[in-house]
């Protein structure tokens, strides 16, 4: 069970990545919501749906991460599975366009690296606990910045 964890919370290898494991695993999160349908995105109902996908799975997530920490050590930059969630929590409720993908890449990377209040706090909770709610913090306030910049300047989501 270790082993499966390790993969899974690793997301199946890219967190041995050698340079910026987080930021691959960031990158991969990107490709997998450009590549999915874009009405599992489309309006809020679908997104309400997706934001209890996203919760089920950061919940499970958690076991795994908690299960690989055991082998990898605690908060280890390998595990990368909560990358994936706060990702999808950055681009919730929002037009799903190229600029939004990318600027969620960015916001979500720049708020999981610098982690302000909360979100550092949050890393401090047991085992996957506090690696995965960090992320899901990250992943709130770069999605927070969406929401207002694309209020203040709509024009922004058409490229």
């Amino acid at each position: 069970m270790n082993k499966f964890s390790e993969y899974l919370s690793t997301l199946f290898g890219i967190g041995y990545f050698p340079k910026a494991p987080g930021t691959a695993g960031t990158l991969f999160a990107a490709i997998v919501y450009f590549a999915l349908p874009d009405h599992w995105f489309g309006n809020y109902y679908n997104s309400s749906i997706a934001l209890i996908v996203i919760l089920i799975g950061s919940v499970i997530s958690v076991f795994f991460i908690s299960k690989a920490e055991e082998g990898l050590g605690h908060d280890n930059g390998k595990i990368i599975l909560d990358e994936f969630w706060g990702y999808f929590i950055a681009v919730l409720f929002l037009p799903k366009t190229l600029i939004v993908i990318i600027a969620a890449f960015v916001l979500f990377r720049i708020f999981d690296i610098l982690k302000p209040e909360p979100v550092n706090i949050l890393q401090k909770l047991p085992k996957g606990w506090g690696v995965m709610a960090d992320d899901i913090m990250a992943g709130i306030y770069a999605n927070i910045v969406l929401q207002i910049v694309i209020r203040l300047i709509p024009k922004m989501i058409n490229f």
